[in-house]
């Protein structure tokens, strides 16, 4: 690849990834915003039924929650918006991916070194793995998506693992030691908003490649169309077969975005839980207990950054490849 080459492609790279970090940050809060308005209404039933109870019977004392709360604290508003501790963690993320790409390719040599040097290897190595998947046509169009989610992906798992993050905050006092109730940071993909924003993004993205690569009728062709050569009845049969096949497709499609969610949530919440209960299960070893976790949890965010990208870059591949005709063969 050529030096011209790869300033221009890190240059595209760099304008697209500011573009879909402000989308991801605004779907995540836009989403934050829903979810807290659809709270509204049950929380002031909960309440009211709360209150006809305790003038009939004694209050009964609930166990505690163990472990991380499964959602995200709101840790103030700005003009109305609500604040939650993941969303900060997440614009500190984006804040200093920008700022270091910045600081490595505001003077780009000949001779790439230092932080010039692993910014063009990180890219380079990216796109010429995605080329292998994708062919060199599709990752030109999609490679500024899956490498921005990759590296965003990966820098916001090691981000949560940080000391502090999620064990610092306002809390109380129990038996078994002092409780974070409202910590004042969150690993950002431990809050299912972000990682729904994310997939959303995709889901638009994936639509539009589509579209561009087959148009609409290859699109529902795709999708529709029986695949292969055939005649009379069989034709007949196969069409309707894979006409159930693909309507049993396009609900596999829309399910995409929650799996894609709640796989990435899931495995982030649950690593973080798990390195909280190994620093509360021995008194006096909560330093050295969560120790090997840690290192587990490194390799973890990289497979879980490296899973998304995967499967959405799959997805993006089953609908915008191209059937090739039948090649001469050249004696």
């Amino acid at each position: 690849m050529s030096k011209t080459h790869k300033i221009h492609v890190g240059h595209i790279w760099k304008v697209n990834w500011y573009r879909l970090l402000l989308i991801t940050m605004f779907l995540g809060l836009s989403a934050h915003l829903m979810l807290a308005q659809s709270a509204k209404s049950p929380a002031t039933s909960a309440n009211s039924a709360e209150a006809a109870q305790q003038n009939k019977t004694p209050a009964i004392s609930e166990p505690e929650e163990h472990g991380m709360s499964q959602k995200a604290v709101e840790v103030g508003r700005v003009l109305g918006f609500p604040i939650t501790n993941s969303m900060i963690v997440s614009w500190i993320v984006a804040l200093g991916l920008v700022i270091f790409v910045r600081v490595a390719t505001r003077r780009m040599d000949q001779v790439p070194s230092g932080a010039q040097n692993f910014v063009e290897w990180l890219i380079e190595s990216l796109y010429g793995f995605l080329e292998g998947l994708l062919g060199k046509h599709l990752v030109d169009r999609t490679f500024w998506y899956f490498a921005t989610v990759f590296i965003f992906i990966l820098s916001a798992n090691w981000m949560g693992l940080i000391p502090g993050v999620g064990t610092i905050g306002w809390g109380h006092a129990t038996p078994h030691g002092f409780k974070i109730d409202q910590p004042f940071l969150r690993g950002a993909n431990a809050d299912v908003n972000l990682t729904l924003a994310m997939a959303l993004v995709f889901f638009a993205c994936w639509i539009v490649w589509a579209l561009r690569e087959v148009g609409p009728l290859g699109f529902l062709k795709e999708l529709f169309a029986p695949k292969g050569e055939s005649s009379g009845l069989m034709r007949i049969v196969l069409a309707v077969v894979f006409f159930a096949v693909g309507c049993l497709e396009v609900i596999s499609i829309l399910f995409r975005p929650v799996s894609l969610s709640f796989r990435l949530y899931g495995n982030t919440f649950a690593g973080e839980n798990m390195l909280e209960t190994m620093a509360n299960l021995v008194p006096g070893l909560g330093w050295l207990l969560p120790v090997p976790f840690y290192f587990l949890e490194l390799l973890v965010g990289v497979v879980q950054a490296l899973v998304f990208m995967l499967l959405t870059a799959v997805f993006t591949l089953l609908i915008c490849q191209h059937e090739e005709g039948p090649k001469s063969e050249h004696a």
